[in-house]
């Protein structure tokens, strides 16, 4: 696992919307339990204050890190992600937003945070500089301060379009479907991660797995999918563990966490 992913992982379960700073030692001390060394966990701390995810906050002779409006809307995503849409798309209605882009060659950066974010928001390109996903998205929170020339649209399919065919172009579906089955097999047994030192381990292991499949899981429409889709399964499989490994997780967290008031809270 990536230290960055785990990192997330704790701050979304253990931080987000409690208005704290947490000190590095709990941060090593938390990240020791999967295997993450000091050295990884605060090279990482460094370089998610360089982009702007967490901040710093002294106190004393301690540096606290706390979280930034960037990480506190990559969280907020997180969560809803998890807890509220899920991963069964059945709308009744079959609308879809579409965006087409044009960027000058040279603008390599601009044109990698683009496709980044539409992967993220759950696009698939349809053509070159045409990219469909499911809903209505909010173009905004895409292409905003990025520059581009883009074009947006919701539609909604009209024959003779094949949306079978038409979403097995735009979306990886068999490595998808790939992950969700890997995440049973894993998570699905009996006792899973036996070794883990406690359920605090167990539960970062387990929401980070999760988080890392249903971020590149665009939502298609249920009606699209393959009868033994396995998105569904796995998802009551995350829910009941993370809720079988909470108690202790929280109470082992608790005893790690060394936090000091967010000196930013009340302005956000």
């Amino acid at each position: 696992m990536r230290p960055q992913s785990v990192i997330l992982t704790f701050l979304g379960d253990h931080v987000y919307g409690r208005g704290i700073c947490v000190s590095s030692k709990s941060f090593i001390d938390a990240f020791a339990r999967v295997g993450i060394s000091e050295e990884a966990t605060r090279s990482t701390l460094t370089r998610m204050v360089g982009r702007g995810l967490l901040r710093r906050q002294r106190s004393g002779r301690r540096m606290y890190f706390g979280l930034t409006p960037t990480s506190t809307e990559v969280l907020k995503d997180g969560e809803r992600r998890i807890w509220r849409s899920g991963v069964v798309n059945d709308a009744d209605e079959d609308r879809w937003t579409l965006i087409g882009f044009s960027l000058p060659e040279s603008w390599q950066r601009q044109r990698h945070e683009l496709r980044s974010r539409l992967i993220w928001a759950g696009f698939g390109p349809l053509q070159n500089g045409l990219w469909i996903a499911p809903g209505e998205v909010d173009p905004a929170r895409v292409i905003d301060d990025l520059g581009a020339n883009v074009k947006v649209f919701t539609a909604e399919p009209r024959r003779p379009t094949d949306m079978q065919t038409l979403i097995g172009d735009a979306y990886d579906l068999a490595g998808l479907g790939a992950h969700y089955r890997a995440f049973l097999r894993r998570w699905g047994q009996a006792d899973p991660v036996s070794g883990a030192p406690d359920d605090l381990a167990r539960s970062l292991m387990l929401l980070t797995d999760w988080l890392q499949i249903i971020r590149t899981d665009p939502r298609l429409p249920l009606r699209y999918l393959p009868h033994d889709w396995p998105a569904e399964k796995a998802q009551r499989v995350c829910h009941a563990l993370h809720e079988r490994f909470r108690p202790e997780a929280v109470q082992v967290a608790a005893r790690l966490l060394d936090a000091i008031p967010d000196e930013t809270w009340a302005e956000r």
